[in-house]
């Protein structure tokens, strides 16, 4: 029997982690795609008239064991991958997207869908069985379920071709970053990088049994060195390593790849009547079309510039002091950090000590329950996939009575949630939520979530616990308030569930709960000295919270560019017949360039949120969202950050998933809609 194929027999359903091998996958898919196909032709073959519920509930509500199994791969496949379930990848991806597009141009199971939609006036629809009425309609058309057989087979090739080529372009990025290493011998080499990075660089030279110290392209490993290393030409070298990840034309090339996917993605949309990939992605969007997107985006840009050249002026003249003319973008991290710490007297390596993981986490943890009334109890029998994974079970105070799902009335169980926080080759670089099974209601039972948290700390050393960077601390903050928008979820279901929203819509939750780390009220909770316990000084903290628009105006410009190339890269693909990938970046980002551009790099090769994650045409909606975080933390520093009636009505937000058009449900919670203003106050005063 494959263990993936039957309802899993350990707590909470849990993923066996512990029991799954690589050779139970291939069969599992295809098994349970055959399972999958049978619910859909039950659907279909329903000799009753179409209704809502054997319809559209029934599909929603199918395929549930099979999504499972996808989770569970596809997410080891970027948390903890190898050669070979990279190539299993590349087997089962055109076996799911042929699944995928069989229902989607089934044009039986459409045109009951489409009946029931039709006549929806006369069922007594609540909000959230619209919204699934509607959902399903439109995913159908979009997927192309008004094509003719024809079209549909082009648009089913399409997609297969799409999905194999993104997953080629992640795992060329991948392996091109595992494939640097700089190894040092000569300590003089590491001057001004602080004692324990170098220790971890001596502790990365030992696994590779090497003598000296090794640098990665992984990001604690690489960061750290562009910070502090006093050696220009090191800094150059490894940054010129990093800049040409997959643009070396090497085997993991991804530049011929770029073009291929675009064109892919202009064809699709061609097919389904759009005029280019971001009019189809964006119909979908709080933004709607590419126009409002870019005037967005030019808006700040314009607001920002100034701001961004002044801070660069400012480097450029400790720059100078050091004999250097003409600063470069490999100098930025280096003298930021210098000047950080002339301004705030605040550099990493002397905050690391008081922001633990542990710690960190456990202050995480405690803001969840301050607002949410939420508990994290560590289950050491629930399977992983890795021994640094901790699974954690969370809990809501109770009301007293037994509810569904609960053996004790004084708290209900709300979600599994797994943390992985230390890097490995077989983990991508940065970090994300994800999560492994989606909360919705069936059969009088509230079926809850269970929700992962992936980061790249650095690890503990034999002398030292894992310690943080304060951009790491404000990483966990972000990734816990995705992971908040999934446990928190409270909707019938699985499709409007958690941040099952609007793209330009999820970064919200996240984005919001990284204010809380500037907040001394908060700091001084858990800020305090891994060995002698003393809390942060209140100098310090007092630091913290001015310095938390620091470069502030480069980083918007960062982001503004990627936002930029993504949107032009989605709209102007016939450009690309005659440049080179790296002519049309750099035409599209020079707006917003501070330093000069180098021939040798280029960043879009390894830009993965749009070439395999979900951000193709929306890197826009991390700077959207903003303009929602800040305005509703504003919300809360106008009447307290831990005040429960606000807490209260923003956790209704949280849990209500999809089920209501974002800008309704932001409305409902702030009582109007989101200024931009609040984003320029909190950036630039």
């Amino acid at each position: 029997m494959n263990i993936l194929t039957e309802k899993f027999n350990t707590p909470y359903h849990s993923a066996p982690f512990n029991s799954i091998k690589n050779e139970d996958y291939l069969p599992a898919f295809k098994e349970l795609i055959q399972t999958s196909e049978e619910e859909i032709n039950a659907i279909v073959n329903n000799s009753e008239e179409p209704t809502f519920e054997n319809v559209i509930e029934a599909l929603a509500y199918s395929g549930e064991q099979l999504d499972a199994v996808s989770n569970i791969f596809f997410n080891l496949n970027s948390a903890e991958t190898s050669d070979e379930l990279q190539q299993i990848a590349q087997d089962v991806s055109p076996i799911l997207t042929e699944y995928s597009s069989k229902i989607s141009q089934n044009e039986a199971l459409f045109n009951k869908i489409k009946k029931v939609y039709d006549e929806k006036e006369k069922y007594n629809l609540n909000e959230e069985q619209q919204m699934l009425l509607n959902e399903t309609y439109k995913g159908f058309v979009r997927s192309g379920a008004l094509l003719n057989e024809e079209d549909k087979e082009k648009l089913k090739n399409i997609s297969m071709d799409l999905s194999l080529k993104s997953l080629q372009f992640g795992q060329n990025v991948l392996a091109s970053t595992n494939n640097y290493f700089k190894h040092i011998t000569n300590k003089e080499d590491l001057a001004g990088i602080p004692e324990a990075i170098i220790e971890q660089y001596a502790e990365e030279a030992k696994e590779r049994e090497l003598e000296g110290w090794v640098i990665t392209l992984q990001y604690p490993s690489y960061l750290p060195f562009m910070t502090y290393a006093e050696n220009r030409e090191l800094r150059k070298e490894i940054a010129l390593a990093n800049g040409k990840k997959s643009f070396d034309g090497g085997e993991f090339d991804n530049q011929n790849l770029i073009k291929e996917l675009l064109q892919l993605k202009q064809q699709k949309s061609e097919l389904l009547g759009y005029t280019n990939y971001a009019d189809y992605v964006l119909e979908e969007r709080m933004a709607k079309s590419p126009t409002k997107v870019l005037d967005f985006l030019n808006e700040l840009l314009t607001k920002a510039k100034p701001y961004a050249e002044k801070e660069i002026e400012e480097l450029k003249s400790l720059a100078k002091a050091d004999g250097i003319d003409e600063i470069q973008g490999y100098d930025h991290a280096f003298y930021a950090e210098k000047l950080r710490k002339a301004k705030y007297d605040l550099n990493d390596e002397e905050l690391k000590p008081y922001f633990p993981l542990d710690q960190v986490q456990d202050a995480v943890f405690g803001l969840a329950n301050n607002l949410f009334g939420l508990t994290f109890e560590e289950r050491n029998d629930i399977p992983k996939y890795h021994e640094d994974v901790k699974v954690y079970e969370v809990f809501e105070a109770g009301s007293g009575k037994l509810e569904a799902g609960s053996n004790n009335p004084e708290k209900t169980f709300k979600s599994l949630l797994y943390v992985d926080y230390f890097p490995r080759k077989g983990k991508r670089a940065g970090a994300w939520m994800t999560s492994y099974k989606n909360q919705y209601k069936k059969d009088d039972e509230n079926s809850r979530p269970h929700i992962s948290i992936v980061c790249n700390f650095s690890k503990p050393t034999k002398d030292t616990p894992s310690l943080l960077t304060f951009q790491e601390v404000t990483t966990l903050f972000h990734e816990f308030g995705h992971a908040l928008h999934g446990m928190l979820a409270n909707t019938q279901y699985p499709t409007l569930s958690g941040t099952s929203v609007k793209w330009d819509f999820v970064e919200l939750p996240s984005q919001f709960l990284e204010n809380f780390c500037y907040e001394p009220e908060f700091l001084k909770t858990f800020a305090k000295h891994y060995k002698t316990g003393e809390i942060l000084p209140d100098e310090k903290i007092e630091k913290i919270a001015l310095s938390k628009n620091f470069m502030e105006g480069y980083q918007t410009m960062r982001q503004l560019g990627f936002g930029i190339l993504d949107m032009n890269y989605h709209t102007k693909v016939s450009e690309l017949e005659n440049e080179s990938v790296k002519e049309f970046e750099d035409k599209y980002t020079k707006a917003t360039q501070l330093y000069p551009a180098n021939p040798e790099t280029a960043m879009s090769p390894s830009f993965s949120h749009i070439f395999q994650g979900g951000y193709s045409a929306g890197y826009y909606s991390y700077k959207w969202a903003e303009v929602l975080d800040a305005d509703a933390f504003q919300y809360f520093k106008e009447n307290g950050i831990f005040n429960p009636e606000i807490a209260s009505k923003y956790k209704v937000l949280l849990s209500s998933g999809g089920t209501k058009d974002p800008m309704e449900l932001y409305k409902n919670f702030r009582g109007s809609e989101p200024k931009v203003e609040s984003l320029l106050k909190r950036a630039f005063g």
